[in-house]
Parts: C-alpha cells; structure tokens; sequence
C-alpha cells in the first residue's frame, strides 16, 4: 500500500507540472504576442517614414518619379531611392495606375516567383493600416500597406518585415523553459517529500505509540498531544477512546469475574445436592430436600442468566421496547398492593402518600419490572418495624414515581456506584446478606428508565433510609391511542 506521503508527493508533481505548463502556454503566447507587436510597430515605423520622405519631396516641389524607360515607365528620382535604400525591411512603392516605383533591396533579392506572389498581396492589400502575416517562399512577413494623404503621385506603400526574429525569441523561450522546467521539477519534488516527510512525523510518532498500545495491556497509557491544531485533535480523540476502552475492559473483566463467582456458588449447591440425591444410603426425606435445594440454585442461576441476557441485550441495543400509552397509576397501585403483601410477611409497613394520573409511552412489563425493582429492593433492606412509601407524582412535562425506606441505608462510598453491575454494597448492607441478589436489578433498573427517555436518581445515607427516584417523560398529545394493559400484564 502506498503512503500518504507518497501519495501527496505525487499529486503535487501532477499539480505542479500542470501549472507549470499552464504557466509556460501563457509566458509563450504572451510572448509571442509581444514579438509580433514589436514587429508591427516596426514595420509601421517604415511605412510612415516612407509616406514622410515622399511627402516631403512632393511639399518641397521636388520630383518624385523620372522617366527611365517608355517601356518600363517611370521610376522614383534617384534621389528618393537613396534615402529609402536604407529602409531595413521589404519596401514597395506603386504609382497610380499599379506600376512599380521602387522595391527594396530586400525585395530584389527574391525570387520571380516569390516577387510575383509578394506583387499580387500588396496589390490586393487594404490600406488600413493593419499588419497581415503572409508567407513568401519559406518565410512569414508581417505587411502593412498604407495610402499617402492628398495628391500624390504615389498610389500605395507597401512594408514587410520577417517574423524569423520574432519565431527564434519564442524558441530561445521554449528552450530556456525546457533546460530550466525539469530542474525546478526535480528540486520540487524532493523538496515536496521532504516536508511531506516532516509534516507526517507527529503521525509516525502517534501510530508508533498506538501499536504499542494495541497489546491490551497498556490501556493506561495516553498520547501524547503535540504542537498542530490537527494531531492535537486526532491525539486527543484516540486518548479519549483509549480511556472508554480502558473502562471497557475493565468493566469487561469485573463483569466476567463477577459472573464466574455467582455461578460459582450455586453450582457447588447444585452438585452437592445432585450427588446427595443420588446417594443410595441417604433417606428418601433428605434425597426430596436435595431435590429442591437444587431446583432452588436452578432458578436463581436462571434468574442470573435472564438478567445477564437483558443486559446484553441491551447494551447491542437489539431489546425492542413495546411502546403504548400507559397510565402509570393504576401500575403504581398494583405494584403497592404486591409490595404490601411482602411487607406484611416481612414486619413492614408500606404507604402510598400519593398516586396521579399520568400518561407515559412506553413498555407496561418493563415499567412494572423497574418500579418492583425499586420496591423489593426497599423491603429487602429494610429492617422489621420499618416503613416504605411510594409516591407518584405528576409535573408539568414529566411524572416521578419515588420509593422512600427507613432502611440501613447506603453510605456516600458506594452511591456512585450502586448502578454498576454485580455492585452490591455489602459493607454497609452486611447483616442483610443473606437476602442480597445478583447486583443486577439496579443496572437492569437504570437501564429500562433511560430506555424510556427518563433518568433514576439515589439519596441516602446510612442509618437513615434510602430515597429512590425515577423521572419518566409524559406521553405528548396525539402519541399512540391509550392501550389498557392486558389481565396477563398485570400480573405478571
């Protein structure tokens, strides 16, 4: 696979040879430009001079043609011709009725052929004074034909100058660009590599300390950021991966642990039972006791499997939630009469201060799962002779249903953690063990209220009681039509 800094060191010879022959078209043909305006002027410079010298001799009552020959015609004074012999380019002047006055030396150096093809364009010339490139033999003359002013024996005045001065300029160009082009590209293209090269060092440095990283073991490290406003941000975005996948990996490992050591227990239980149940000697009484002790553990690992599946679950997000609108009083209510019954067993006394109506879209077994969730966990850890209340109370925009204990309460240490899984705060929950749990039902309680878009929240301290509390959004208007739960629901 090619390397970034390769990749950029390539595109940039792609853009850089683009441009510079971009930049070579535009100096050619604006050079090209310039040579042939050079010529043109001076071509008009010759023609206007002539006219001059012409004009002159005619103001000053001088002639400007003498009779050479009747069969050739008239040709300009002797004179005239010497000052115009000095003209540099291709000069033609014609009387009247078309005949030839005067051609430079230039001109009778041609050839009959090229003379003739040269006549018939300055013949045919316009008078305008614009230069026209022609070509005569193997050359391009720029011409200008010009007309004298008021009466004149001279009818046209015709001026050519090559183009070879201006075509060998462009080539002396093009060929200084060729011999320079190909160095500035290759010092270009080395220099290009290496500040590619130093630009990507930061990144050879973060890719370094990530492989170095990527064992597994080395979560704890973090990059270091370094100066550039991009690999600042990249350093920092990995570092804040790292510290999520450290707490992943952590939690992974706790969680793992923690799992291994509630099976642990019950299937020592189980296997103890199972093998004292299958004793030949043991009495059929105590074979029926293993029997059952052994379906015990069997549930309570089922119970550890459902919930360690909810909130796996869960967590891949692949837990669908059946929504509909719900009246949460007639759930609080029921979950009071339940929760009353295991008080009464327990010694407690259970109250509801009060319950209003509110409608909430969300799951009905789910919703009774949390808030049974909350209510056991306040009989459980709630000695005899104690009280719980519940309370539902609505607001403008949510509802709040609230579970209040006099318990053995839970000390500043632990609250930041009672909703992690596997918690259980034992320390201050000690004389109580025998009725703990998983260390489950909290997660899987936090887990159904922010499913429902709402939040639960803790207070307590020890020796005073615990205060729980789940906020749950009401239904809007329009959100699904009321749905009663089903007989089976409610008992569930």
């Amino acid at each position: 696979m090619t390397s970034i800094r390769g990749q950029l060191t390539r595109a940039y010879s792609a853009a850089l040879i683009g441009t510079m022959s971009l930049f070579a078209l535009a100096i050619w043909a604006t050079r090209r430009y310039s040579a042939v305006e050079d010529v043109q002027r001076a071509v008009m410079m010759e023609a206007s001079l002539t006219l001059n010298v012409i004009r002159q001799a005619e103001e000053a009552g001088q002639p400007v043609t003498v009779e050479r020959d009747k069969l050739v015609g008239p040709v300009i004074t002797p004179t005239l011709a010497t000052l115009l012999e000095g003209m540099p380019g291709y000069v033609v002047v014609l009387d009247s009725v078309g005949r030839i006055l005067f051609v430079s030396y230039a001109v009778r150096q041609l050839g009959s052929d090229d003379l003739a093809q040269l006549m018939s364009i300055v013949v045919t010339q316009p008078t305008t004074g614009a230069g026209q490139v022609v070509t005569i033999g193997s050359q391009s003359l720029l011409l200008i034909a010009r007309t004298p002013e008021g009466n004149s024996q001279v009818s046209r005045v015709a001026v050519a100058s090559s183009l070879h001065s201006a075509d060998v300029a462009i080539r002396q160009l093009l060929g200084t660009m060729l011999v320079i082009a190909p160095l500035l590209l290759v010092a270009s293209l080395v220099l290009a590599y290496l500040i590619a090269g130093r630009a990507f060092r930061p990144v050879d440095r973060l890719v370094n300390e990530v492989q170095a990283i990527t064992d597994g073991r080395s979560l704890h490290r973090r990059l270091p950021v370094a100066a550039g406003e991009e690999i600042a941000r990249l350093a920092v975005t990995v570092n804040e991966m790292l510290e999520r996948l450290e707490k992943s990996f952590a939690a992974l490992r706790r969680f793992t642990a923690d799992a291994s050591h509630e099976l642990k227990t019950p299937l020592a239980v189980l296997r103890a039972d199972v093998e004292r149940a299958m004793s030949d000697n043991a009495p059929r009484v105590e074979k029926m006791v293993a029997l059952e002790e052994a379906l015990q553990e069997t549930a309570r690992m089922a119970d550890l499997v459902e919930s360690l599946l909810t909130l796996a679950r869960a967590d891949e997000g692949r837990f669908d939630l059946h929504r509909e609108r719900i009246d949460l009083e007639p759930l609080t209510r029921e979950v009071y009469e339940t929760t009353s019954i295991l008080g009464e067993a327990a010694g407690l006394q259970v109250e509801l201060a009060e319950a209003e109506s509110a409608i909430v879209l969300g799951d009905y077994n789910r919703l009774r799962q949390l808030f049974l969730n909350l209510a056991t966990n306040a009989i459980k850890y709630t000695p005899r002779g104690g009280r719980v209340e519940f309370s539902l109370t609505r607001y403008e925009k949510t509802v709040t249903f609230t579970v209040r204990d006099t318990g053995v309460g839970i000390s500043s240490a632990d609250l930041p953690h009672i909703f992690e899984r596997f918690y259980r705060a034992d320390r201050a929950r000690s004389r109580l063990a025998e009725r703990g749990g998983f260390g489950l039902g909290l997660a899987i309680s936090q887990w159904i209220a922010e499913a429902h878009g709402g939040t639960i929240s803790v207070r307590s301290r020890l020796a005073r009681g615990s205060t729980f509390t789940v906020t749950l959004p009401l239904a809007e208007q329009g959100e699904l039509a009321l749905t009663p739960p089903l007989p089976e629901q409610a008992t569930a």
